[in-house]
């Protein structure tokens, strides 16, 4: 909840500010802090915070999320909440990379007859007989007429 244009409103009109600050629970100090601009002690820590999270970030080639550097930063001794690193990181852009899901290709019929080895698990190409062994696997090719759950 921003509270400076109120309390401006207020200065400008001649009307007291410590009065207008009680109204919306504000210190003079941090006003008067705010109208000039500075900084709080908070948020140069984050600053430098976030200079030394980029920098994990990239020397780890991009790969650490936000867990795996507050481990680090755990580890240097900085003090600071994993959230917190989260938060920067979603500041600056940041993103650590995860794994893919493994997707599955293959649901298995129990009740299906098993086939044949017709080439006795030689998939090695025979040079003497060329065009004689063709083997593939498309059953990771969605073709809309099995109705099974792939989420599990």
């Amino acid at each position: 909840m921003r509270v400076h244009p109120f309390i401006e409103a207020e200065k400008q009109s001649g009307h007291n500010v410590k009065r207008a600050c009680e109204l919306r629970g504000v210190s003079r100090a941090a006003f008067y802090a705010r109208c000039q601009g500075t900084t709080g002690p908070r948020a140069v820590r984050d600053g430098h915070l976030a200079e030394r999270i980029t920098e994990i970030h990239r020397h780890s080639r991009g790969t650490y999320g936000a867990p795996r550097i507050h481990a680090v930063l755990q580890r240097e001794g900085t003090g600071c909440g994993r959230r917190r690193v989260a938060r920067l990181m979603r500041a600056a852009g940041l993103q650590g990379r995860h794994r893919r899901r493994r997707q599955v290709t293959t649901i298995a019929d129990p009740s299906a007859a098993v086939r044949p080895d017709l080439i006795g698990r030689a998939f090695q190409p025979d040079a003497a007989a060329v065009d004689t062994r063709w083997c593939g696997d498309i059953t990771y090719i969605p073709t809309g007429t099995c109705q099974f759950d792939q989420g599990s």
